[in-house]
């Protein structure tokens, strides 16, 4: 099978993060198939001393929720993405598709803890690999990351994402991040429909264009 599903030391998402700091754990279970479990958080939440929690209130509409544009203010705001450029508003919304279980454009608040603890690691991950401190990630290197997150992918595949998200020979942070935001999202489609958790699924066109298109 070609594919394990996501990874890259994402921890335990229940438990409260502070802000800039790199997620604990050394990644995600294992399930048969090469899948790795998905974290979830519990139903009761308390925001009481969660400094998420401003800035996101501070964007969010009235129901609680944030669409593209304002998550990434939220994330601008914030100053995740450290010494970096800022995210894209394309990327934005592809972080959105990613975790957009109920299909309605935007995000909670849980969905952002849970992007919060994914971009930490992504970042952490990022910073490793970028090993003279240039800001951007060669070929190789990208490549490493991926494996590092434990995808098992053929050369083929990791040509082609390279070639998609490469400019001028160098992968840029938010570039790198689109990346695993779409890696992991179209994994997660692929095995939510592999239900022998076999590596492979019979797809109705219309059904894989809703979750294509939308990523």
């Amino acid at each position: 099978m070609a594919y394990p599903g996501y990874g890259g030391g994402f921890g335990n998402f229940s438990n409260q993060m502070q802000m800039g700091q790199p997620v604990p754990g050394t990644g995600p279970a294992v399930l048969p198939g090469g899948y790795p479990a998905c974290p979830a958080y519990p139903d009761s939440y308390s925001s009481a001393g969660d400094p998420m929690w401003t800035y996101f209130t501070a964007v969010a509409d009235q129901d609680g929720e944030v669409d593209a544009e304002e998550l990434q203010k939220c994330l601008t705001q914030s100053g995740i993405s450290g010494t970096f450029s800022p995210f894209s508003l394309e990327t934005c919304r592809i972080m959105i598709a990613m975790l957009d279980r109920d299909y309605t454009g935007k995000m909670g608040f849980n969905e952002y803890k849970e992007l919060w603890a994914a971009l930490n690691a992504w970042k952490q991950n990022f910073i490793t690999v970028d090993k003279d401190g240039s800001g951007t990630v060669e070929h190789h290197e990208l490549k490493q990351a991926i494996a590092a997150m434990g995808y098992r992918l053929s050369p083929q595949t990791l040509t082609a994402i390279v070639k998609r998200y490469s400019k001028n020979g160098r992968i840029f942070f938010d570039d790198y991040v689109a990346c695993c935001v779409k890696l992991r999202a179209l994994t997660d489609f692929f095995r939510r429909r592999d239900h022998l958790q076999q590596g492979v699924v019979s797809f109705i066109y219309d059904d894989f264009l809703q979750g294509t298109m939308a990523i």
